[in-house]
Order: C-alpha cells, then structure tokens, then sequence
C-alpha cells in the first residue's frame, strides 16, 4: 500500500492515497486459501470448547462444495441469499461459498421476529433463505414464497452434511469489482430499513485497508466475539483475518468471563494478538474483572467500534488491559472509515484519521459549503470503499449522495492535528450497545397498540450501553396505561434490544409549529426520577 499523502481542498484537508488497481473479495480470499493452505484458519468455540477447526485448505474445500450446492440448487449470480442463522462455521461457509459463486450474501440479525422478517423477505426478493430450525419457525409465519434451506447450528459443523458430497471445484464464475457482495440492513429514521450494497471490490478494499493500518498478518490470532451480520464482526474481523492468513478464535457468543478467559491464555497455540469489540463489550468485561489483576500484554491491538468510546472508559480500558484502545469509526455503507493510529498519539473521543484512499470534507449542513478546521459540519466521505447505493431504493440512494460525496449524516470536526471528532449525528438514529437501532421502526409497531395515539422514540445516554431506548406515548383519553404491557407487545414484534428501557406517558408529545417532534424536548422528558 503507498504511503499516505496530505492534500488540501479549500480549507478543508482531505485525507487520500494513490488509487491501486481493485480488487474482488473472492479473488482474494481464493489467494488467501492457496497461500496459507496448511495454516489453521478458525476455531469454532461453543461455550468455552474448541468444537471445530479448519485449516485454509479444508475451508476452501467445503467454500467450493457448499458453492456448487448452492449453484445445483438454481443459485445464479446476483441472486440474494439471506443468512438468517446464529453464529456459526455454517453461516462463515454460506457467506464465503455466495461470494464465490458470485450470489449475494444478505446476513441478518437471528433475533428478529415476523414482522422485521416480513419487510426484509420482501424487500430482498430473495433467491433463497438460510436459516437454523427456530429461525425457519418464524418464516413459516412471513408471507413469502421462498425456498428455506434449515442449517442446524446446534450440532457440530462436522455433522452438517449436506453439500459434502458436491464437487471441490466451483466452476469459473466471472466476478468483477463492481458486482455485489452483500448487502447489509442499516436502520433509518425515516422508514424501514436500507439495504447498503457493498460489492466485491468495496469488501477487498476495506479488509485490505485494515491489514495495512492495523499491521494484520498470518502471524495474528484474533479473538472474535462480535456478531456476524455486522459490518463490524464479518467485514473487519473476518475479511480482514482471512485476506492475512490469521488464525480467528471464533466464539459462538459474547461471554464476559469466556473471553477474558481466551484473551488471558499465554500458551503460544492459543495466544490471541486481536481483539475488536464495542465499547459496552469492554464494559461488561471491566466489571466481570473488577479489582482483579490480569497480564495481557501479549494482546497487541485491542480495537473500539460501532459506537462512542467515552473519555473514562478509553482510561478504563488502557488500565485494566495495559494498552490504549485503538478506537475507529465505519458505516455499513461505507466499511472503515477512520481509525487511531497503531503506533502514535490516540486521542481519547477521536474517531482517528482517514484511513487510505478515502477524501473527507466537513460541510455546513445547510449550504453544503466547506468549512475550515474547527468548526462543526456534516462529514462527506468519496472512496473506494463506499456502497453505489441501497438496494431497490434509488430515492434514498440520491438523497445520500452530493456530486459523487457521501452525506454520512454524521456531525463533527477535525483538529489542529488531523483528528476527526464526532459531535452528534443528523440521523437519530440510536446506537445500543454497538445496534443501530431505527426510532421510526419502534414507534410503528408502538402505534399499533389499542388506545396508543402517537409516540416518539429517542435515545439517551447510557454508561453501560452507550445509549437506551426510551419512548414518550400519548394514548387515547380513558385508555389504559400500562408499560409493561407496551414492552411486551414490542418484545413479541422487535428484537430485544430494540423494546424501549423507559416509557413516559405524556399528553402531548413536543412538537414545534409545523408538527415536527422537537427530540430534544423528548429526550428532556427522561431527565427526572418520574419515568416510568
């Protein structure tokens, strides 16, 4: 990768490299499988026990027999295919076996219920669905026509044998930089969620981007104890490890004591050198080892994404584990963005510098002109990394972009030394513990509820979780008012994550002249010990 260079537009800087040629994801993980073949390339990690391990050659085995299943099956280029599984080696081989075969991989959260399954089937027009058994539970409810194909995750992987006796060559598809790879949902608080495209080359780009920055090689364990249907845990965890020949510690799921545990092992066959998590991820472990003294210095890079690192936690984080986190900003619709350097100066609350190749200007959100260094604007990003767009929605896809920009909606700043800061975001959305979490979603199904008049949705700080959910509710004259019947009825509709923490009945919800929720008045509401 050619080094950095600094170029000044206007009085804005922008941060770029000299374009290289781009690259396919697939292309690059089939070098990764052939270079590395006798290296271990994962370990599946079930409640504390390796329960699967796969070399690169033997995970490029079952990558082409899995993908000629999927193509005898009718699966074509282009096709969507949704991953609606937890955590598992099968859903790792489904998603590289799509790339491969040129199909799109749309990986989804194993939590929703019918009604966020309803709108993503549809949205989708899926060739195909994935799915584990109580997951294909829920789908019988969703009113599509699609083929289901049941992947049990409940049993080992090595028992998982239906694509096993297919061919170990996938026949040649031609797979261009522009084709789609994925596409993941991002929330909105304007309407349903978005599908962000993100092709072959954006997914190279992006990994490769990170081994540059963050030194990743095939000398590297990390330790992965993110989801799968982010970004965050499949592009910048996975992609990346898998493109440097590193070995991923993949745990089925986040338990604090578990991943200290791993993170603490000291023998050289299970020294992990990488961790990436979310801030309430560090929190939690923070806790679960109190006062206790731990050696970690064997962990080179610990890495702080998907929501705000606040400035004790960043102290916290650097006391308990010996080392200052490594904190970066990304979008799903534009892979990594920004991050602290590896070696140098990190500062506490800053999202970093532009990584390679990517152009950053900070505009005034009204004018859409240029502001200098200091002063607080929308940041616009161009790069190589960034979606051509959301999936069926070419209204959405041109409001979010500026002559070849794009509009992050994000509020922020840089400093004297070329550090970004992030201030506020002009999309509310709410970030949970790492969740983008969509108000106007939550409000529909709220709204649905007999005697509920309106609502409105906001977040608000959190120490553990960065943000909560809380709703305001007008409800109809001489209608009962009972929250926990509200949190059930969202249980039953939305992930967990997503039911409001807090309710407070109001009479009126807080509106300015032309009808628009004032969300700052909202969030007032929550200030005091009333709320229910």
């Amino acid at each position: 990768m050619t080094p950095t260079t600094r170029m000044i537009e206007g009085p804005t800087t922008v941060e770029t490299t000299k374009v290289s040629e781009p690259a396919c994801l697939s292309a690059c993980l089939d070098r990764s499988y052939r270079t590395y073949a006798e290296h271990s390339a994962l370990r599946f990690i079930r409640d504390d026990d390796v329960e699967t391990t796969l070399t690169y050659a033997q995970l490029d085995v079952d990558v082409h027999r899995m993908g000629c299943y999927f193509t005898a099956s009718g699966i074509r280029k282009g096709d969507r295919v949704i991953l609606f599984l937890p955590k598992s080696v099968g859903f790792l081989v489904a998603h590289l076996s799509l790339l491969r075969i040129g199909a799109v991989s749309v990986p989804v959260n194993p939590g929703f219920r019918q009604t966020e399954m309803d709108y993503l089937v549809s949205d989708t027009d899926p060739a195909l669905i994935v799915a584990d058994t109580p997951q294909a539970e829920i789908l019988e409810k969703v009113n599509s026509h699609c083929s289901v194909l049941v992947l049990r995750t409940d049993q080992s992987y090595d028992d998982v044998d239906f694509f096993r006796s297919f061919p170990e060559k996938i026949p040649t598809v031609d797979i261009q930089p522009q084709d789609p790879g994925t596409i993941i949902y991002t929330s909105g608080t304007t309407g349903q969620p978005k599908g962000a495209i993100l092709t072959q080359g954006n997914l190279a780009h992006d990994a490769m981007n990170i081994i540059d920055i963050w030194q990743i090689n095939d000398a590297d364990r990390i330790c992965h104890a993110l989801p799968l249907f982010h970004v965050h845990g499949l592009g910048f965890a996975v992609h990346t490890a898998l493109m440097a020949g590193s070995e991923i510690l993949l745990h089925d799921r986040f338990i604090p004591q578990t991943i200290i545990g791993a993170l603490a092992r000291k023998e050289p066959e299970n020294r992990c050198s990488v961790f990436m998590a979310v801030p309430a991820m560090y929190v939690k472990m923070i806790e679960t080892i109190e006062k206790e003294r731990m050696d970690f210095d064997h962990v080179r890079l610990w890495t702080s994404g998907s929501a705000p690192l606040l400035t004790k936690d960043f102290d916290r984080i650097k006391a308990v584990f010996g080392k200052a986190p490594v904190e970066r900003e990304g979008m799903s619709e534009t892979g990594m963005n920004f991050s602290n350097p590896l070696n140098g100066r990190k500062k506490p609350g800053s999202i970093g510098r532009p990584l390679p190749q990517l152009e950053v200007k900070i505009v005034s959100p009204e004018t859409g002109t240029l502001l200098p260094s200091g002063e607080v604007g929308e940041i616009w990003l161009k790069g190589p990394g960034i979606t051509p767009g959301y999936w069926q929605k070419p209204q959405e896809t041109t409001k979010a972009f500026e002559e070849g920009w794009f509009k992050t909606g994000d509020l922020g700043y840089v400093d004297q030394d070329g550090y970004y800061f992030l201030t506020d975001r002009l999309k509310n959305i709410i970030i949970s513990g790492g969740e983008n979490i969509s108000p106007k979603e939550v409000e529909t199904v709220i709204n649905q509820i007999d005697g509920v008049l309106e609502s409105s949705v906001v977040g608000i700080p959190d120490e553990k979780w960065g943000e909560k959910v809380v709703a305001a509710i007008k409800c109809r004259p001489g209608a009962k008012r009972d929250a926990s019947a509200i949190r059930n009825h969202c249980r039953d509709h939305l992930h967990a994550w997503k039911t409001p923490k807090d309710i407070r009945f109001v009479e009126e919800i807080p509106k300015n002249r032309m009808g628009k929720v004032l969300t700052h008045d909202v969030r007032q509401l929550f200030t005091d010990s009333s709320v229910i």
